[in-house]
């Protein structure tokens, strides 16, 4: 079966872009090279997912597009702006949920929500209420984070993270430590969410069912240092079944092409 190669942010507005990035790390006795001349164009509204084996470079590019992280070599830009640190309109989602455990479900939504000029308390209120409707979390709001479970603080995690409107998400294996069935609520939750809202989404996994369950494109990633061998466009409609037939022939392929890039860095 042939994926289809096609690249959306060829046809619309470039939201972020990335020009020939390389990254490296010293430690103590090495130096670490993490990326290697990645360039790529991510679309407005674009759900992008990163693939590729630990150590490949996938969560060091998140960052740097974040801006916690600046890169050795190359362009990074949002909107046509050089980024050179955090923002509020690029917010990070990580692994761990990474909830206040002395707020509340409501607390920790609102704690970043405060940050905003201009938005009165009851404004922040109604907004912080709105998105944990949105993730389902809204009878919980007056609970404490511990009476949780991991899904469920990943909810809250993903309500804080859209609560101050940021146009760009950025999301590290957030599903990562969770048990499969809550996986694929959340699949459909975030499907869902990003079909209403449409932000640009650039989400890193290891997963590659995962990634073509959630993307307008999938990016290839070797390891040793990072590199971009392979684009792939998934035009599957949404919402989509990660358990899908359709699903599960695009991911054999790709993860057939990524195990051949894996085995020639290996031998190489």
């Amino acid at each position: 079966m042939a994926v289809a190669e096609v690249n959306p942010a060829k046809t619309v507005p470039s939201k972020l872009v990335l020009e020939h990035v390389s990254k490296w790390f010293q430690t103590s006795t090495l130096t670490v090279h993490a990326l290697d001349d990645v360039t790529l164009r991510i679309a407005e509204g674009e759900f992008v997912c990163l693939v590729g084996p630990s150590g490949c470079g996938k969560s060091t590019l998140l960052n740097i597009i974040a801006g916690l992280e600046r890169p050795d070599r190359g362009l990074v830009q949002a909107d046509g702006k050089t980024i050179v640190g955090p923002g509020p309109h690029r917010l990070v989602m990580f692994q761990e949920a990474s909830l206040f455990p002395w707020l509340t479900v409501l607390g920790n939504v609102l704690f970043g929500l405060k940050l905003i000029n201009g938005v009165s308390a009851a404004e922040r209120r109604e907004r912080a209420e709105y998105f944990l409707e949105l993730v389902g979390l809204k009878k919980f709001m007056h609970s404490n984070v511990h009476e949780l479970s991991g899904g469920m603080k990943q909810r809250v995690a993903l309500a804080r993270a859209l609560a101050p409107n940021p146009s760009v998400l950025l999301m590290d294996e957030p599903f990562g430590a969770l048990d499969a069935l809550t996986r694929e609520q959340l699949y459909g939750d975030i499907q869902r969410i990003w079909s209403q809202h449409r932000k640009t989404i650039v989400f890193v996994t290891h997963n590659v069912r995962e990634a073509v369950c959630l993307g307008d494109r999938v990016i290839l990633f070797s390891p040793n240092p990072g590199r971009i061998r392979e684009e792939f466009a998934i035009p599957l409609p949404r919402p989509r079944d990660i358990n899908s037939v359709d699903l599960a022939r695009y991911s054999t392929e790709i993860t057939r092409v990524l195990k051949g890039y894996v085995q020639t860095e290996v031998a190489g």
